[in-house]
């Protein structure tokens, strides 16, 4: 597991690197990435982090972190709203209903994917 940083910097910068591992066709989640930062109740942190990172390079796939049941929660903050799921779809995600389909078969989890 990654040592928790203190400064919301360089915690943003962990959570990055995190979330530009998921493969594509695969999704993880906020708490998911937040567990693999350190953060046992960090979700919204990284909620808050997707939020800030459109002009953050290299390029942060926001689109693949979803909630802990698979929905598109963060949908609203892409331009247009729907553009979250194309970019799901794209990669082969199935989305019915702001919600990806085949969870458990998509999902990513860093703790298991990554050597820390």
């Amino acid at each position: 597991m990654m040592k928790q940083t203190k400064s919301k910097d360089n915690i943003y910068d962990a959570i990055y690197d995190i979330v530009r591992c998921v493969p594509r066709g695969r999704i993880t989640t906020y708490g998911a990435v937040a567990a693999a930062v350190g953060l046992k109740s960090g979700a919204r942190l990284v909620g808050y982090a997707m939020n800030n990172c459109s002009n953050i390079k290299p390029k942060v796939p926001a689109h693949r972190v979803l909630n802990r049941t698979g929905l598109l929660t963060g949908k609203h903050h892409f331009d247009p709203p729907g553009k979250m799921q194309q970019l799901l779809e794209k990669e082969g995600v199935k989305v019915k209903d702001d919600k990806v389909l085949d969870f458990e078969k998509v999902f990513w989890d860093p703790l298991q994917e990554i050597n820390f």
